[in-house]
């Protein structure tokens, strides 16, 4: 595969990776922001791998802060586990985001992907915690699962080779199409301030959002080579510019229905960054692990489809980003550094770590690849994690400064998805695959009302997400249907 890809690019990316490129329209040499191995200056590193820290803070600590919830550690004698978890979970991201970029051993992908708290887990995780009746139990019983199925991953990262024939350029844009279908509610809910806001869809969240948008467009056209790549922390920091004017000329609060006053969702909490402390040790171990077969079963089945995902992360990014597809080797370190990622993540409490599709859409909609940004992002994470002042700082930022971004991040997703399936010929067969596995696929999980009346394992599976039931129909299709080859070469030769 390796050697096809020299073939339709003659530079391989190893050969690129120091060689300047030219800007067409301002005829000199770029910094080297749009090439994986190039050596860039720190003073284009930290910006831009600031840019995709913002782009997946609030994603980062969300999973854990519902999953706590549902375990019932979200308050009262738990706080300082859920602190505690909350602080280990940005250092970890941080870590295994080096890991993916750099490799140690045939653990990592060095591939241009940021790693983060997996939500995909979040339907299973519930449905556990409700089984075995919360409490730290419960939640032991998770990370337990978590750690054994970390493992599990990675055993499969490493015979992903030959079950590489299962993952197609059909299979995974179909993957990675599905992604981006998925987000894109994500990023609107986002855009109006969040769909638990009580001032949700409010005009000051739209106007805040799109400022935000029309400020990334116009950096992203009207600039070129690094400061067009660093087109989406710009709108971000314009985002907190305007929100900060914006509370200083606009009512902060207002009452809802109830008559309940609240703050409207756009305000910027100062305060929670004033209280944050400087510099905390992250604690080992806060939750004991508990290895309970209810927890572990139906996790090792996600953990499966977690590997699927990040092929299509993989695939998507390097499809986007890179313009090729990605090889094996590429793709096997990848889901191992998945899997150890996530067992390594279990050890201090945090939920499985994989590749976070959100930065997926940031690197396809800048090009911008650079691994030596994306560590000093990662290197940012961790200081997060040991000064909460940093993190606190990001963490207040408004969820439509962040939704004006994602729209336009996670729609260049569904762009890649399309990229990579019509990489093949369209043929029937190819059609009858993506039509299936977005109309029945995706349907459902978008729907997980229908499955009502299925088994429980098969509703807990399929009616958490729209991508686990859409890479499962791909990949069944893909092996049931037969070939066209013979065919499309008659008609070809014709």
């Amino acid at each position: 595969m390796a050697q096809d890809t020299k073939k339709d690019h003659p530079q391989a990316p190893e050969e690129l990776a120091d060689a300047p490129s030219t800007d067409a329209s301002s005829g000199v040499k770029s910094l080297g922001v749009f090439s994986f191995e190039a050596d860039i200056p720190l003073s284009q590193a930290i910006p831009l791998g600031l840019q995709h820290v913002l782009a997946m803070f609030v994603g980062n600590l969300t999973p854990l802060l519902i999953v706590t919830g549902a375990c019932g550690l979200a308050g009262g004698d738990f706080a300082d586990v859920q602190l505690a978890l909350l602080q280990n979970a940005m250092w970890i991201a941080g870590v295994v985001t080096l890991v993916q970029l750099f490799a140690i051993g045939p653990v990592g992908g060095k591939v241009p992907i940021i790693m983060g708290t997996s939500s995909g887990f979040i339907g299973v995780f519930n449905s556990v915690a409700a089984s075995m009746g919360g409490g730290l139990v419960a939640y032991g019983a998770i990370m337990g699962a978590s750690l054994i199925g970390g493992l599990f991953e990675a055993v499969l990262g490493f015979f992903l080779k030959p079950l590489r024939r299962f993952f197609p350029s059909i299979v995974t844009g179909t993957v990675v199409l599905s992604i981006g279908l998925s987000l894109i509610s994500v990023g609107v809910n986002a855009f109006g301030g969040g769909n638990t806001a009580a001032d949700f869809g409010s005009f000051e969240n739209l106007c805040l959002a799109l400022i935000v948008l029309a400020v990334i467009l116009a950096v992203k056209h009207a600039t070129t080579g690094f400061v067009s790549a660093s087109s989406i922390l710009v709108g971000i920091i314009v985002g907190y510019v305007v929100a900060g004017i914006m509370g200083l000329v606009l009512p902060t609060t207002a009452v809802d229905a109830n008559g309940v006053e609240y703050t409207k969702a756009w305000v910027l909490n100062w305060d929670k960054v004033a209280a944050a402390a400087w510099f905390a040790i992250p604690d080992p171990l806060p939750v004991a692990p508990v290895f309970d077969m209810r927890a572990i079963a139906p996790v090792l089945v996600m953990f499966i489809v977690t590997a699927v995902e990040t092929v299509g992360d993989i695939s998507g990014v390097m499809q986007g980003g890179m313009d090729r597809e990605a090889t094996d080797k590429e793709l096997s370190g990848g889901v191992v550094c998945d899997g150890v990622g996530s067992s390594f993540a279990a050890l201090f409490g945090v939920l499985p770590n994989t590749s976070f599709s959100q930065n997926v859409g940031l690197v396809t909609m800048t090009k911008m690849v650079n691994r030596k940004a994306m560590a000093c992002g990662a290197i940012f994470l961790i200081l997060c994690g040991l000064c909460p002042k940093l993190g606190a700082v990001v963490s207040i930022m408004p969820q439509s400064v962040l939704g004006g971004a994602a729209v336009i991040m996670f729609a260049s997703i569904v762009v890649s998805g399309i990229q990579l399936i019509t990489r093949e010929p369209l043929t029937p067969r190819n059609l009858s695959i993506v039509s299936v596995a977005l109309g029945l696929g995706y349907g459902i999980g978008a729907n997980p009302a229908v499955l009502a009346g299925a088994p429980e394992m098969v509703s807990l599976i399929f009616g958490g997400s729209g991508i686990v039931a859409a890479a499962a129909v791909a990949i069944l299709l893909n092996v049931v249907l037969p070939k066209e080859e013979k065919t499309f070469q008659k008609d070809a030769s014709i």
